[in-house]
């Protein structure tokens, strides 16, 4: 299928399903999703961004399940996305709110240059950005959320990540039922909220209060 044709579709799947996700997006945040799109096409088959089968799983799965955290971003939130990989869950979100700011930590010196290039060309970059690190390796960061959707053993890196967030800060991550028992083994308020259209992923909200347990 041309790059045409799926830009095409992946709108189409985006408008489609969108009310299902609990969100509404004009036709300016469709523009800058689909650019998005376009970017992460052209470069994903040397990057191995994000693994997708069809252009409606994009939309729906990566793009549409991102923006679920629209909900729970405050007005003016800044927000540290680690493992920001492709650029989800945080550069849709950027797309779809322009009060929102963001770090994005990317440990991959290769995706990092692909996050800046997204950020540059869909203009955005005034808003956020890349540090191409470990966020073990980066100070605290002065911002009100932390997001993740994929991390590399997630749930034993979970408490560093806990210890690594601001206390007071809230954290948005993505997982399955796995994280979800690492997350309530910490003394920590948390709950967790079904995806739509899945039966085992869910968004889990950690809210920290002080310094997490060692």
């Amino acid at each position: 299928m041309k790059t045409a044709e799926q830009t095409i579709q992946f709108r189409e799947s985006l408008e489609g399903e969108m009310a299902s996700y609990g969100v509404m997006l004009s036709s300016e945040t469709l523009d800058g999703l689909a650019k998005y799109f376009q970017l992460l096409s052209a470069w994903n088959s040397s990057l191995h961004l994000v693994s997708f089968h069809s252009t409606a799983e994009f939309a729906t799965r990566h793009v549409l399940e991102s923006l679920l955290l629209l909900k729970y971003l405050t007005p003016g939130a800044r927000i540290a996305d680690v493992g920001s990989g492709g650029g989800l869950p945080i550069v849709p979100c950027l797309i779809a709110r322009t009060d929102l700011h963001a770090v994005l930590v990317e440990s991959s010196k290769k995706k990092a240059v692909f996050l800046r290039e997204v950020l540059r060309e869909i203009l955005i970059k005034e808003r956020a950005q890349v540090y191409a690190e470990r966020f073990e390796s980066l100070a605290s960061p002065d911002v009100d959320f932390v997001t993740c959707r994929a991390l590399e053993r997630f749930d034993a890196m979970l408490p560093r990540l806990i210890r690594w967030s601001p206390p007071q800060s809230a954290l948005l991550l993505f997982g399955g039922e796995r994280l979800g028992t690492a997350i309530e083994g910490l003394a920590f308020s948390s709950e967790r909220i079904l995806i739509p259209n899945s039966a085992r992923r869910f968004l889990f909200i950690v809210r920290t209060t002080g310094q997490p347990p060692e």
